[in-house]
């Protein structure tokens, strides 16, 4: 007979990429909890987000907040494994959930909230460095506590990325001309957002990725930003007028620019001209590949995604 599947409690389940966790767990057959706060229910987004999530039947609503020791911890008793997906602003305050879960001492596993690029591998400038200096400082906390871990890397949301082809301020990929960061061929990786879900949730009762990076790296979404220009060039039948922008050029950009235009700059420096992403080995000492792991998962390729907007 098989395993029975982990029970999991999402954190921050309303927000961007939380919501694609919620529904992967469901879908997966997980029991599968949501904690919210009073305040999330009022909101008219999100309060609707978690109406899907009761009418979808395999979520359970827990109410709570990461500022109520005692909500949290009793949130946690019920689960074996506790995902984190809070945002950015949020990301110091998983000090509080760390807590909890040492109080609990139930959780088989704890996600934190990563959703990015590999903090403890990445070279980024100000102000970029420090928004990852509170997810290197979660992790050692983590470490430092002996909690069961997995942090995933699932690089560059799609839903993010690819709508605009990197362009600031575009609503649509570019069709006349294009503004590429650096020489352009730096690799990056694209995923899209119910695929870092469905990975993310196949890891959790897996004990390979234990304690170790999930690394999401498909061949087919790793390409430098010269490719993925050429691809898009090709669905639409014509050459895109192409501007380059030196790494010189984008730091200081980045120091002329002010909050949060410095912040996204920075982060796309750190991919896309310092190729952040990509340059280094994935060693079993730390980590794994989601679709080696996992290669029964069809997931969608940058090519297939760009279809979306021919």
């Amino acid at each position: 007979m098989a395993a029975e599947k982990s029970k999991i409690l999402v954190i921050g389940g309303t927000g961007y990429i939380g919501k694609f966790v919620v529904e992967a767990s469901a879908k997966a057959g997980h029991p599968t909890f949501a904690l919210v706060r009073e305040s999330t229910l009022a909101d008219p987004v999100k309060g609707q987000l978690v109406e899907s999530f009761k009418n979808s039947g395999g979520v359970t609503l827990v109410h709570g907040d990461l500022n109520d020791h005692e909500s949290l911890v009793k949130a946690i008793k019920q689960v074996d494994v506790v995902i984190s997906t809070v945002g950015n602003m949020q990301i110091p305050d998983q000090t509080k959930i760390i807590a909890a879960i040492k109080e609990a001492g139930n959780v088989k596993r704890f996600f934190p909230s990563e959703f990015g690029t590999d903090v403890d591998r990445q070279s980024a400038v100000e102000p970029a460095s420090s928004a990852f200096v509170g997810k290197k400082q979660i992790r050692r906390a983590i470490e430092g506590e002996g909690i069961p871990f997995t942090y995933v890397a699932c690089n560059c949301f799609a839903g993010y990325f690819l709508p605009t082809l990197v362009q600031p301020g575009a609503t649509a990929p570019p069709r006349d001309k294009v503004t590429i960061l650096g020489d352009g061929n730096a690799k990056v990786v694209f995923n899209e957002e119910h695929d870092i879900g469905t990975y993310t949730i196949k890891a959790v009762d897996d004990p390979t990725t234990l304690n170790k990076i999930l690394y999401i790296k498909p061949l087919k979404n790793t390409c430098s930003f010269n490719e993925l220009v050429s691809l898009w060039e090709k669905k639409i039948g014509k050459s895109l007028d192409k501007t380059y922008v030196p790494g010189e050029q984008v730091l200081k950009l980045i120091q002329e620019s002010g909050f949060p235009i410095n912040l996204i700059l920075a982060i796309n420096h750190s991919i896309f001209v310092n190729g952040d992403l990509t340059n280094f080995e994935i060693e079993p000492s730390f980590g794994v590949e989601a679709s080696e792991l996992y290669p029964d998962v069809k997931y969608t390729t940058i090519e297939e995604y760009l279809d979306r907007f021919v």
